[in-house]
Formats: structure tokens, sequence, C-alpha cells
């Protein structure tokens, strides 16, 4: 039997959700429901600015829009250069410095992999071990060559994908940041689907408190609680985001770009906890795939906070630069931090 689970609201939930005389404003993109709520400070025009910002970015980056500008990019792979736009070119030129930082365990040209089991969309499924073997090859960040004077990307081989999923969301969260700063707007909350940014302090409270999803649980029920002050980001990645099912078996989507399987390291989750969200959105993907004793030292590199939560119930946390600004406890008995 054959189930799959699609697009989830993500890893990381609010807890502390205060109400604003103008309500929070939802709407669909990158494949999840976003949620931006300015706390009363924010006129309609604000909102609308923002999720225009979000449609822009998804039409140009997401791998799966026909006309979008990696759409194109990956359509002359081994043929030619393709002309992109700035925030396009910054997105890209970033990923392979997070993939060059992880030795491709984060990397960008994953795309063939992606469709090929395609988890997360109607056609999901596993693949044999020879079409497995057929796509890792055109799998390798080195073999994308970015041209920043003519502002052109090129793919060197027929069949390269670009697929900047693990980014996109975390850029975008970055740019409403962007919008709301530019408007003076004092605190806002933003979850792209999971991608949580807090930004200042809302009503007086000297901290926002977020929970971190437990990945064996019901959706919403919280492992543990960060308490963070504002201007911070918080992304996990984990098995429970998005899956593929079959005769009781279950597939996540972080694919190894080493074996070209759902990673299998005995973690269950990664939860970043950053300045910026591109930042945190590219490190839960590569530190999960690069498993807790070299994805904590990637974080600790990075100046970023990791919480590691192992299929035994055990969750650990690295003491990265932003220790003193971040507190995590457990919400419960169910797991043991060390």
């Amino acid at each position: 039997m054959n189930k799959m689970k699609g697009a989830a609201s993500g890893a990381v939930l609010i807890l502390l959700f205060s109400c604003a005389p103008l309500p929070p404003q939802s709407e669909e993109a990158f494949g999840t429901v976003c949620t931006i709520n300015l706390y009363g400070a924010g006129s309609r025009s604000v909102y609308n600015e923002i999720f225009s910002r979000f449609r822009e970015i998804e039409d140009r980056m997401s791998a799966n829009k026909d006309g979008s500008e990696i759409d194109a990019v990956n359509a002359v792979a081994g043929i030619a250069p393709a002309l992109v736009s700035e925030d396009v070119f910054e997105v890209v030129e970033a990923s392979l410095r997070y993939a060059e930082d992880s030795d491709g365990a984060f990397d960008p040209s994953v795309g063939a992999l992606v469709k090929l089991w395609g988890i997360g969309s109607d056609d999901a499924r596993a693949p044999a071990q020879e079409e497995i073997d057929a796509a890792l090859p055109l799998v390798n960040y080195r073999n994308v060559a970015l041209d920043k004077a003519k502002r052109t990307i090129f793919l060197s081989e027929p069949g390269m994908t670009l697929d900047l999923g693990g980014v996109a969301k975390g850029y975008a969260a970055d740019e409403a940041v962007k919008i709301i700063k530019k408007h003076g707007i004092q605190a806002a909350l933003i979850d792209l689907g999971g991608n949580i940014f807090v930004y200042g302090k809302r009503n007086g409270k000297k901290t926002w408190r977020i929970g971190v999803q437990d990945p064996l649980g019901e959706r919403n029920k919280a492992l543990g609680v960060v308490e963070i002050e504002g201007d911070a980001t918080l992304v996990t990645s984990g098995v429970y985001e998005r899956f593929l099912e079959i005769d009781g078996r279950r597939y996540h989507h972080i694919l190894s770009t080493r074996n070209g399987r759902p990673v299998d390291n005995g973690l269950l989750s990664t939860t970043i906890i950053a300045k910026t969200s591109m930042d945190a959105d590219a490190l839960s993907t590569a530190v999960f795939a690069l498993g807790y004793e070299k994805g904590g030292a990637l974080a600790v590199s990075r100046g970023v906070e990791a919480i590691f939560v192992f299929e035994d119930k055990t969750v650990r946390v690295t003491a990265g630069s932003l220790v003193r600004r971040a507190h995590f406890t457990l919400a419960g008995a169910d797991y043991t931090l060390e």
C-alpha cells in the first residue's frame, strides 16, 4: 500500500500568538500556507507588498513552474548559459557557498534526484537502484558555473537540474523583513509553512516562545520550547515534513547526495536558530544530512544554534554564538535532553 504525505506546515510552530487589531494575513506560496502578523502596525498595502514579493520570488525560483528563471536554466543544461535576475543569481551564488561549506550535503543541483523520487507530489515513488545510479552523476554543485559580470548560470552537464527548494522560503522570509523594516513596523511574525522569523518585540514582551515540533507526535505538538529575543529565525528539517510510505516503510524527502536515498543517520529532525532565514533554511538541511558530529561542527562554525532530535528520543543542543539569546527547554517527559 502506498501512502504519501505532501507539503506540511513545517517543523516549528508559535506557541504564543498575541491578538492584533489588524488580523494576520495568510496566502498560499511556495507550496504551503504563509502567514504574516504585523501586530496591528501594518496596513493592507504592506501585507500586499510582502505577498507580492513572495509571488515574484516563487515565479522566478520555482523548479516546478514552467517559465520560471530556474526552469529556463534547467532547460539549457549542457547547452548554454541562461541570463537570470539579480535575486536568482544571488540565491544560487549563496546556495553554492552552502554546498561548499557542507561538502555537498546541501546541493542546489539535487533536482534530478528530487524529481526522481517526487516526494511531496502526486508522482511520489521509490525509484529503482538503476534510476538512482543514473541520476547521481547529475548532482554536483561544482558543475554549476556562474558569470557575475554577465549574470548568467550554466549547468555543464545535460540533464542537470537546479532546485532552490532548500533556500527559497528562507530568502523570502528575509525579503519580508526588509519590507517590514522599510515601513518602520516594530514587531512582526513571519511563518512560511514552518520557517519562522520573529522580528522586534511585541506588546512589551522581552522574548518570543516558539515550539519545536515533536517529529513523532501529532501536528502542533511541541517536544520543546525555544525562548528567544526578536530578530531571529528558526527552521526545522525532519523526516516527518514530507514523506512517502510504502508497505509500512517511510521514505522522507531529505535525500543524500552520496547515495541518492533518504538520509538515514539516526536523526529525526534538526532545528537551526540563526539571524537570517536563508542561512537557517539551507543549514537545517545540510546539518541534518551531515549528522550530529559533522553537522554540529558546521553549525558552530557558522555561528548558529542547532537542536538535534534523535530516533532514541534524546535531544542535543549546540552552543553557538546565539546561546545567550536563545534558551531551549523540553515541554514534557517524552524526550531526554543530553
